[in-house]
């Protein structure tokens, strides 16, 4: 477990700053002006460097090291913040995340390091005569620690030693902050040092010896004196005064309880990090009580005790409780899956040479933590194909009247039980002609055939199916969409597509909250029992025989002056049993509309807990799951979507034999 090893806990902290690492460089890529993501990629790199010498990375610290340096620069203002540099860091930051892992080779760090100095050299415009000048002969140096260092295990004596190993050292304390005895905390730090360093020491060596307490103390070095150093360098030295003031100001923002930084400080305090298969463990538990609590409701409800229905609806709303808060834990952000995706947009507009432009809305939508992880891979595959067979370059762009940038939007909303994600582009659209010639070509569909302009879309998610004139290295050999309409739909959910030539065309991904537990309608059809999702479930209307004959051959019931079509579970499943004397339609609704489902006996509303399907019925398509009745049986979670897509040719062979 994480907890008990912290190699492993230090690898998931790495991940996290490296995200975040990557997420400031990402932003400076639009603002390179902007100091305050300088000092976020800073803090981050020197953070990763500390952090991974404690832990015994060396490498990771010494190539994280060269890293920060180079923006230690970028901060200081003594070299500008350029897209070259940018682009090093985050394929440094790809590197470190592979030394994290422990399998990154070193000659692609050391190729790295080369493009570092190369951009750091541009962008500065020093030569390498001035790169290899001499380095200072000596610093003064003044820091003061923060009043609580020694508290928190700070030893200044050792820090003045670990100088003094440096080169020979003169040291005067500074006592102006030292409170009346009467005020005097004995375990505070009130005393600050001025010390006088001479030697060919470089300042990276100073530095390192305030690794730990750098961010949270008051430090300036200044060189004492430089040889052969020109008046352009004496600039460069007395740039690095303000150090002092830029290192405090963490301590003062700290100070202020309702600064932003203050309030994020104290909601991380607040949460505790959980290894995520406890969470599933805890979930499984919360399923089988959820389970255990019908059988129990079952019971209380056949007898009389009136004490022990009591106890077993007292049960009931505990467990209804306890199910919605392990829901709650279970649920991320889906901003989480959204900002993995502006590297990517980054790397395909430098890989196709095209302007993208990245916008996200709704990133505070929530998703079970299980979809988030399974939505990456098909949301990565239709991004790419977005980006490389959507947009057009910025040339056929101006010609079409556009702006030369593309843009790449994702959103997300909450509907009912199922969040929406669309991928929406503004690039050429799906061009209809092309897709039907493809699709007549591999025989997917009769020449003339007619379709819908849905049915017609959703042939591109057919196996081995592209319009793409020219195959290049992100798409266009076919392969992929059908695997990304399998997976969604292995979520229990959609994807609907729009599209206008010359316009763009929206992707829309409809998927359910989560994939452990959830509200359904338990109904009977013939003597198996079934559960319909509750969120898909509109009305319950009656259907006698007599109008169940009525309606025979063509299966329309008119509802509220509008048709709705209708499936017969019993035909559907052959079960081979008269129908019920008043049969029930559940209606239903759809991404195509509405449609009834005809079921014998209405049971009731089912807290529902999804079990998988065996490896003997996984190929049971109309079925997404099963669940564990109160008195033992099995009863099978229909798949509305896929009971539909097999049932309209059944009702309309009936209907033309009718």
């Amino acid at each position: 477990m994480i907890a008990d090893d912290p190699i492993a806990a230090f690898r998931v902290e790495a991940g996290e700053v490296l995200d975040q690492v990557e997420q400031a460089l990402l932003d400076l890529g639009h603002r390179l002006d902007d100091a305050d993501l300088v000092n976020a990629v800073f803090r981050g790199l020197h953070t990763l460097k500390g952090s991974g010498a404690m832990f015994g990375f060396d490498a990771l610290a010494g190539f994280t090291h060269h890293c920060e340096t180079a923006f230690d620069r970028v901060r200081k203002g003594q070299v500008p913040a350029t897209a070259g540099l940018v682009s090093v860091i985050l394929s440094a930051q790809d590197h470190m995340r592979a030394l994290v892992e422990g399998d990154a080779p070193a000659a692609e760090g050391d190729a790295i390091l080369a493009r570092l100095q190369a951009a750091i050299d541009e962008a500065s415009g020093i030569t390498p005569a001035a790169a290899r000048a001499p380095v200072a002969t000596g610093w003064q140096i003044a820091f003061r620690l923060p009043a609580d260092a020694m508290a928190n295990g700070t030893n200044p004596l050792m820090l003045l030693d670990e100088l003094r190993e440096l080169g020979d050292c003169t040291v005067v304390a500074r006592t102006d902050k030292v409170p009346p005895l009467a005020d005097l905390i004995a375990t505070e730090c009130h005393i600050g040092w001025d010390v006088t360093l001479v030697g060919d020491v470089k300042r990276d060596d100073i530095e390192d010896v305030f690794i730990f307490v750098m961010d949270d103390m008051e430090l300036s070095i200044e060189p004492l004196g430089l040889a052969d150093a020109d008046a352009a360098a004496e600039d460069t030295a007395t740039d690095e005064a303000p150090v002092l003031a830029e290192a405090a100001a963490p301590i003062a923002t700290a100070a202020t309880a309702d600064s932003p930084a203050a309030r994020s400080t104290a909601k991380a305090e607040e949460s505790v990090r959980v290894p995520a298969g406890r969470l599933d463990a805890l979930m499984d538990r919360v399923g089988e009580l959820v389970i255990a609590q019908s059988r129990l409701s079952q019971c209380a409800n056949r007898g009389q005790d009136l004490v022990l229905r009591s106890v077993s609806e007292e049960i009931e709303r505990l467990a209804g409780e306890l199910r919605d808060t392990m829901m709650v834990l279970r649920m991320v952000p889906v901003g989480s899956l959204f900002s993995r995706f502006r590297r990517l947009i980054h790397d395909l507009a430098r890989d196709t040479g095209k302007t993208i432009e990245f916008e996200t809305a709704g990133e505070a939508t929530e998703v079970d933590k299980t979809v988030i992880e399974r939505l990456f891979d098909p949301m990565v595959h239709l991004i790419r194909n977005s980006c490389d067979h959507g947009l057009e370059t910025p040339e056929d762009r101006i010609a079409a009247g556009k702006p030369a940038a593309g843009s790449v939007k994702l959103g997300a909303h909450q509907a009912g039980g199922e969040v929406v994600i669309t991928i929406r582009d503004d690039g050429r659209g799906i061009n209809r002609a092309r897709v039907r010639a493809k699709a007549e070509a591999n025989g997917l569909i009769q020449p003339d055939q007619p379709l819908t302009d849905h049915e017609l879309l959703q042939m591109i998610f057919a196996p081995g199916f592209s319009t793409a004139a020219t195959v290049t290295n992100l798409s266009g050999r076919g392969v992929g969409m059908d695997v990304v309409k399998r997976t969604i739909e292995g979520l229990r959910g959609s994807i609907d597509v729009q599209s206008t030539e010359g316009e763009g065309s929206l992707i829309a991904l409809r998927i359910p909250l989560t994939l452990a537990i959830i509200d359904g309608l338990l109904v009977r059809v013939g003597s198996g029992r079934y559960v319909i999702p509750l969120t898909a479930v509109e009305e319950c209307i009656e259907l006698s025989l007599e109008d169940d004959m009525r309606h025979r051959g063509r299966s329309l019931i008119t509802l509220r002056e509008k048709l709705v079509p209708f499936l017969r579970l019993r035909e559907v499943f052959a079960t081979d049993t008269r129908p019920d004397p008043f049969q029930k339609i559940v209606v239903v609704s759809t991404p195509q509309g509405r449609v009834g489902l005809v079921v014998d006996q209405i049971i009731g509303n089912h807290q529902t807990v999804i079990k998988p399907m065996s490896a003997l019925h996984r190929d049971a398509a109309t079925f997404a799951g099963a669940t564990i009745l109160g008195d033992g049986e099995v009863a099978l979670i229909l798949d509305i979507a896929q009971l539909i897509a097999l049932g309209q040719p059944r009702e309309e062979t009936l209907r033309a034999a009718g």
